[in-house]
């Protein structure tokens, strides 16, 4: 059904979509500034820099949940390359792993996604704890291509595997019933789930900060990589110190998934169409980098959403623009160390 409201130039579209979002979707086809009546309630309706408020701050919220995603499997990578020196290239399918467990806990056992939220991530670093054990472990002492090289393999056989028995085309999660429906902010409609990813990301990503900057678990794990034959002489198992460290950050990407998956369908590749842009973000913050990994992670998605919005030609390399000068001016990245 398509309704306009007279002399105002403004289409209301709704569409039989259940995604809160979609339900009411509203266009601006000349300036207007007033008040839309519709099924969430009076939505106050003003232009930014010629762009309807709702179509500016809605981009603003899909970068911000883009960039959520973005901080914590940045992080993940952070963790790994920092404390093992390895460049996991099979963080995105270990996010796709993390989405499919989800969907398996809730189709096969009934467990709901509140179970799944530490359910997969446990079940997905262990996984990761066997690949270290059996793989990994051996190329700590050679160059950074041989753990890529080997994690890109590992990648295209897991995603390989997985699109085998389910296909190419998405498996839906439905959004939890306490996170179902949204708020009206008067210039914008927010989905109660999108503000819950948002928020969780970012209390996850400090909580991951707070623990390896500022505890002393966090100080043995950063001096093993730095010297770990004085660690050891503390009577600190470095070995299990770093394959637990590999683990957790495994479990960051798998809960990354978990969160996307009623976001996105769960998909073989969901991980492949994400990893990349996530190998730029790190780079940007700089390799091995806590907090470069989650200021850069929501920035960029920041970035991301307002070109969609000024510049929807240049959306899906902007990430990559920044990535080479910031290159060009600290190769070492934002906040990374200079050698």
């Amino acid at each position: 059904m398509r309704s306009k409201r007279p002399g105002e130039g403004l289409t209301i579209e709704s569409t039989d979509d259940p995604h809160p979002l979609a339900r009411n979707r509203v266009r601006a086809t000349s300036p207007f500034q007033g008040e839309v009546t519709s099924p969430i309630g009076k939505t106050r309706m003003f232009e930014i820099f010629g762009i309807p408020s709702q179509a500016l701050f809605g981009q603003l919220l899909i970068g911000l949940i883009n960039g959520s995603f973005y901080a914590l499997l940045s992080l993940g990578l952070a963790v790994i390359f920092g404390m093992l020196n390895i460049i996991n290239f099979t963080h995105g399918a270990q996010y796709m792993m993390g989405a499919f467990v989800a969907y398996f806990l809730l189709q096969w056992a009934g467990i709901n996604y509140w179970a799944a939220l530490v359910i997969a991530p446990i079940l997905v670093g262990f996984t990761g704890i066997i690949v270290e054990r059996l793989f990994l472990q051996w190329l700590y002492k050679l160059d950074h291509l041989y753990g890529l090289l080997l994690t890109f393999g590992l990648a295209l056989v897991i995603e390989g595997v997985f699109r085998n028995y389910f296909g190419s085309s998405g498996l839906p999660y439905r959004i939890p019933d306490a996170l179902q429906g949204g708020q009206n902010l008067g210039f914008m409609f927010l989905p109660n789930y999108r503000a819950w990813v948002v928020v969780f990301s970012l209390a996850v990503c400090l909580a991951t900060w707070f623990v390896i900057e500022r505890t002393r678990l966090g100080a043995y794990l950063r001096a093993a990589t730095e010297n770990p034959t004085l660690v050891r002489a503390f009577g600190i198992n470095v070995p299990r110190m770093i394959t637990l460290t590999y683990g957790f950050g495994v479990a960051l990407a798998a809960l990354a998934g978990v969160m996307a998956a009623p976001i996105y369908n769960v998909s073989p590749q969901m991980g492949s169409h994400l990893i990349i842009v996530v190998f730029a973000v790190v780079v940007i913050g700089g390799m091995g980098s806590i907090m470069g990994a989650i200021v850069t992670g929501f920035g960029l998605g920041l970035i991301e959403g307002l070109t969609k919005v000024f510049f929807p030609e240049a959306s899906n390399t902007v990430i990559f623009i920044i990535m080479a000068i910031v290159l060009i001016i600290r190769p070492a990245g934002l906040f990374g160390r200079r050698v």
